[in-house]
């Protein structure tokens, strides 16, 4: 692993923990998780299992340490090691499409369901009894696939043409 992509890498994150902590909360104080794009971007960037687990328990890690839902480190953290290698799966099956910004941008809705999904169970599981899991999604999960879709749409091609003029060796630049 180069150490100049682990530096992209964790700038990366380090924007999304930024951008998580400044957007105030909504319904009841819960945030889009921008940490999720930034994974999501860096997995485009970086499409190799190593840079896919690095990023995953990063991100859960740090995500959930920012986490404003009652008990929200573990699921945080289940939920973006596995959201990570799904989405990468994704990427793999759709080759070389998935970089086209229209794929990338599904992609993240995709990625954003499914890590939704994960997290509210796992928190419903361990957590439990009262939250209900159709509330949360159409309160939390809705609204933040829209919110990573045009943060998303924002950010991918900016990052795209500083990695271009780069050195940086990634999936967009081969």
């Amino acid at each position: 692993m180069n150490t100049k992509n682990l530096v992209l890498m964790s700038l990366l994150l380090a924007v999304g923990a930024v951008l998580y902590i400044i957007i105030p909360g909504f319904n009841g104080g819960m945030k889009p998780d921008f940490m999720l794009t930034m994974m999501f971007i860096g997995i485009l960037l970086f499409p190799d299992v190593k840079s896919v687990f690095l990023l995953g328990i990063t991100t859960g890690v740090i995500s959930g340490l920012f986490s404003t839902f009652p008990g929200g480190f573990v699921p945080n953290v289940l939920d973006k090691s596995i959201t990570a290698f799904i989405f990468f799966g994704l990427v793999l099956l759709l080759n070389k499409h998935a970089n086209k910004l229209s794929v990338a941008v599904l992609l993240t809705c995709v990625g954003t369901v499914v890590s939704g999904t994960i997290f509210l169970s796992t928190a419903i599981f361990v957590f439990g009894a009262g939250m209900v899991f159709k509330e949360l999604f159409v309160l939390v999960v809705l609204p933040a696939i829209v919110i990573n879709a045009i943060a998303f749409f924002v950010i991918y091609p900016i990052i795209g043409k500083i990695i271009k003029r780069s050195k940086f060796s990634t999936a967009i630049t081969a």
